[in-house]
């Protein structure tokens, strides 16, 4: 039925996820979750709208690096980090519940996302500062999201906050054991860094991520866990506050949400389905993400491998991450965004149906 549909755009998008939240309210009777979501859908649609002006009136415009698409020399000067109005509004919210809830769960989660956000932050800020599309070297960055992954891991692990068995279903799993702690570091660097390559065309990074936060609150509430039900609140909040955002960054985007908003979002992932075990189902959920990092990981290496090879670096690609392939291939942006849309919600009924039945 997805795949019949002519034209997928915003107004789709948000009307599917939105139906698909009322039914879930309805299965576990609890409409609080389509309140949240609302709510924040409109929050992100306000704040998105009255920041941009702040951004423009600052500056604080996109520089396009030469080497990418020839066409998105055109997006040069668009108002960025407007990641500040995803990840802000879902930082308050976060803050008021965890000092409601006194719960050391949502504290780790909060500095969590807080210093990931500062990450992505300083980036935006400094390539902006110095008019070239990196901020932060690649190396620097790796540091910080590295030592604030293994703060959150270690702490995670110690307080046996996070499992050492990733649940595939309510009868299997595979015990880790120690290796826990690296699998949750790649969980969480991986994510964070997937989401923010994916966030490379209008509306892509922000249209998937509002399906992947509806999944994983409706996979966390599978769980039936009555002490989880907060992290499917959060994912719901986030869901609305990413399609809001995609209102106002849907081609062609009015404001780009830059690293501070991508690296929050996938560290908010990884964090979240780590505290609650749903590591396994997120990554079926994430395959987009997923896909274009492995992409540029391929690339890379087939270039590094080959080059020493034969002197001469090949590419299996056009372009990598995987989106760019398809624009050089000729494929128009929206149809591309479009279509990775429509896979991600096949990705997110997959997961779900595995997890009723597995």
């Amino acid at each position: 039925m997805i795949g019949k549909i002519k034209k997928f755009n915003f107004e789709s998008l948000f009307i599917l996820n939105t139906f698909a939240l009322i039914v879930t309210s309805y299965f576990f009777n609890n409409f609080i979750f389509t309140g949240v979501y609302i709510l924040f859908f409109f929050i992100s649609i306000f704040t998105t709208k009255n920041g941009l002006k702040i951004i423009k009136k600052f500056n604080l415009l996109q520089n396009i690096r030469n080497e990418g698409p020839a066409n998105h020399l055109k997006k040069s000067d668009t108002p960025t980090m407007g990641g500040i109005f995803i990840i802000i509004p879902f930082l308050i919210l976060l803050l008021i519940i965890t000092i409601k809830l006194a719960s050391l769960k949502l504290f780790l989660l909060l500095i969590t996302i807080f210093g990931f956000f500062i990450t992505g932050f300083l980036d935006d800020y400094l390539s902006i500062k110095k008019k070239e599309n990196t901020g932060l070297k690649t190396k620097e960055k790796f540091i910080l999201q590295s030592v604030i992954s293994i703060i959150f891991v270690f702490l995670a692990y110690e307080k046996n906050l996070i499992s050492p068995v990733i649940t595939v279903s309510d009868y299997w799993g595979i015990n880790m054991n120690i290796f826990i702690l690296p699998v949750s570091f790649l969980v969480l660097v991986g994510i964070s860094n997937s989401v923010n390559l994916t966030d490379g065309l209008d509306g892509l990074a922000a249209g998937c991520s509002g399906i992947v936060f509806y999944g994983l609150g409706t996979e966390i509430l599978l769980k039936e866990q009555q002490e989880l039900l907060i992290f499917s609140i959060l994912c719901f909040s986030m869901s609305g506050i990413c399609l809001g955002f995609l209102k106002y960054n849907r081609y062609p985007a009015k404001i780009f949400m830059g690293d501070t908003g991508s690296l929050s979002i996938g560290a908010i992932l990884g964090s979240i389905a780590l505290l609650t075990n749903s590591v396994f189902t997120l990554c079926i959920f994430s395959g987009i993400f997923i896909i274009e990092s492995l992409s540029v990981i391929i690339q890379v290496g087939f270039f590094k491998i080959t080059k020493k090879l034969f002197h001469r670096g090949k590419r299996i690609f056009l372009m990598a991450p995987l989106h760019h392939h398809f624009e050089l291939k000729g494929v128009k942006e929206q149809k591309i965004v479009e279509n990775f849309w429509k896979i991600n919600i096949l990705l997110i009924i997959l997961g779900i149906v595995l997890k009723i039945n597995l």
